[in-house]
């Protein structure tokens, strides 16, 4: 059951004063930047701005039209910066990363991702439509498949809701994405969308990013973002 703990004595915040600002992502190399922008416009981003920079773009994007000149619903997306490049390459060299004698932490988080998409650091979008979601789903599994840019960069999967509610499974069941789905997310009347790619740079390991899309049915209080079931 899930309940919302009374507020704080010490908050300096009110309740229902704050939103989500912002997340800076980054992508690798510049040549990746115009890729990696257009992945997230096909997720629905807007984007708002480009600066070019000597050592790549930046861009700014916002999850609406209605989130232009607001502080809240940005994303903002640049290159790696050198510093950062060099201690990733550091941790590789250090950790063997992509050897045949890779250390054997590298080993486990790799098995543990392999998993669960959701037990590392990503960042998660709700979208109001499941055709939408489902037409998004389609249109990045051809771009992967079929696209010389995109080819073998982004792994897709998919959770669908726990069973048990009649009209949710049938929905599901007759889905062109979530109808061949074998994993559950961990709770009810939802579904999850994880895109990783090598085209933003983010996690331990800095080789990837998992962005993530839901979609929660209409009209249920419980569901995977409201309640967490084991």
């Amino acid at each position: 059951m899930a309940t919302i703990a009374p507020e704080a004595a010490d908050a300096a915040i009110s309740d229902g004063a704050l939103s989500m600002g912002h997340l800076a992502l980054h992508y690798g190399k510049p040549d990746d930047g115009p890729l990696a922008s257009r992945l997230l416009q096909i997720a629905g981003l807007k984007e708002t701005q480009v600066l070019p920079l000597p050592g790549g773009n930046f861009y700014r994007f916002v999850v609406s039209g209605s989130h232009f000149a607001r502080g809240d619903g940005i994303v903002y997306l640049s290159c790696l910066p050198e510093p950062q490049q060099q201690l990733i390459a550091a941790i590789h060299a250090a950790l063997r990363v992509g050897s045949d004698d890779e250390h054997e932490a590298v080993k486990a988080y790799r098995a543990m991702m392999a998993r669960d998409f959701e037990a590392s650091f990503h960042f998660g979008f709700l979208v109001e439509s499941l055709e939408e979601l489902e037409r998004m789903v389609l249109i990045l599994q051809d771009l992967n498949a079929n696209d010389p840019a995109f080819r073998g960069r982004l792994n897709i999967g998919m959770n669908r809701a726990r069973r048990g509610d009649d009209a949710i499974d049938a929905r599901l069941d007759a889905s062109p994405v979530f109808g061949k789905a074998t994993r559950y997310a961990y709770g009810a009347a939802g579904v999850q969308v994880f895109v990783e790619t090598d085209l933003m740079c983010a996690g331990q390991l800095g080789e990837s990013m998992v962005l993530e899309f839901d979609y929660v049915f209409p009209d249920r209080h419980s569901h995977i973002l409201s309640v967490v079931e084991l």
